[in-house]
């Protein structure tokens, strides 16, 4: 039984990524590393669509984040974050960590922000200086407009930082950091950059890169501050995940060799034949703004999530994941985030089918598969 991953985190690792991380260990601080790490923050300038830096830390997606939060913040100034999932919480439990004044936006759990809500917390409170937002909210499948957002924030209040959360939307969603005037954008390795957990990527607007080098970071490990130094010589300010950095260079040559508009289109495809199939069953979708990354989905009335799980772990080697928080044992997500193809959509719709027959969810067998291949069959071929 081959085992096959549709979490969100950690994705698939493509075999011959695998492969060139398996090879022998080289040393950070000569030539031979060093060129891995050149070639990485050129080609992540392409990923994010930015001239400005995009540094490397040795973490998981949340190391990027508290980088930021420890990094950007001066005497007196304040912070809103919206609430609409673990990820958006996460925001929240930073910024009270660090001690930042901060007001909270809570949204229902699959339902995004809208720029006029941000703007209305803004003219409230004057010495709000960042926004923090979840460009793809990975626990709710929610997609956030955070281009409009961003522009029409800016628009009224062009001094305030946008800072986005965009652990599962990079390489899913179209992200242009530039053009959108985001201030910097954070992701994990082991999400749309398909290699495994252990890297934070962080895009940093030039423009904050030099606020930030102005005070010290209350992190020591994190320091942004370090961090953008180390990057301006090529370099890390600790040791670095050699074998990790090594399978990023690779990876994101992957998505240039595919192209990055490609890629954005590639995942929304997919994500829509997910949608497709599961509505096909007589499914309920979670989410009132669909994300390419991941797809929530209620289980039926009377369908356990411990069953309908083990028949597909144990049965046919699926392994998707639960639902959290308040949602704990009602919903199912499935990802679509990274290397994926029409085929393994087709593979999961099928293994959904089987395990929801043996819980005892009665529905036509085959209807999932075929919404799915029908949607792909009439898009991907494009």
């Amino acid at each position: 039984m081959k085992p096959r991953l549709f979490t969100p985190g950690p994705t698939p690792v493509p075999e011959n990524i695998q492969l060139l991380m398996a090879r022998p260990m080289i040393h950070h601080r000569n030539e031979d590393f060093q060129e891995f790490l050149s070639a990485c923050h050129t080609k992540l300038q392409y990923l994010f669509q930015t001239t400005s830096p995009v540094v490397i830390l040795s973490g998981s997606g949340t190391s990027g984040m508290e980088s930021l939060v420890s990094s950007v913040f001066g005497p007196g100034e304040e912070a809103v974050f919206v609430n609409g999932g673990k990820f958006g919480e996460r925001w929240g439990e930073l910024l009270v960590h660090y001690q930042i004044p901060t007001y909270e936006i809570t949204k229902n759990w699959g339902t995004p922000v809208t720029s006029s809500e941000i703007i209305s917390v803004l003219e409230a409170h004057p010495k709000v200086s960042t926004v923090f937002l979840t460009h793809s909210e990975t626990s709710t499948g929610t997609f956030t407009d955070i281009k409009t957002i961003t522009l029409e924030v800016k628009q009224k209040f062009p001094e305030v930082k946008v800072i986005v959360d965009g652990i599962t939307s990079v390489g899913s969603h179209e992200l242009k950091m530039d053009e959108w005037q985001l201030d910097a954008v954070v992701t994990g390795s082991q999400k749309g950059l398909m290699i495994p957990p252990g890297l934070a990527l962080v895009a940093v607007r030039t423009s904050l890169v030099e606020k930030i080098s102005t005070f010290k970071s209350k992190s020591f490990y994190l320091s942004l501050q370090d961090a953008l130094k180390a990057h301006s010589a090529n370099d890390t300010p600790w040791t670095p995940a050699v074998s990790l950095i090594i399978g990023l260079k690779y990876a994101l040559e992957m998505i240039e060799e595919e192209g990055i508009e490609k890629v954005w289109v590639r995942h929304q495809i997919l994500g829509e034949s997910v949608r497709r199939g599961v509505t096909a069953l007589g499914l309920k979708l979670f989410s009132e703004s669909p994300s390419n990354a991941v797809t929530p989905v209620f289980l039926p009335e009377g369908i356990e999530w411990k069953k309908f799980n083990s028949h597909l772990k144990k049965k046919d080697g699926i392994t998707i994941a639960g639902g959290q928080g308040p949602y704990t044992g009602k919903i199912f997500r499935l990802s679509h985030l990274g290397y994926y193809d029409a085929f393994d959509m087709i593979t999961i719709m099928a293994a959904i089918e089987r395990a929801l027959s043996a819980s005892g969810y009665k529905f036509t067998i085959g209807a999932g598969v075929a919404a799915t291949h029908h949607f792909l069959l009439e898009n991907l071929e494009k």
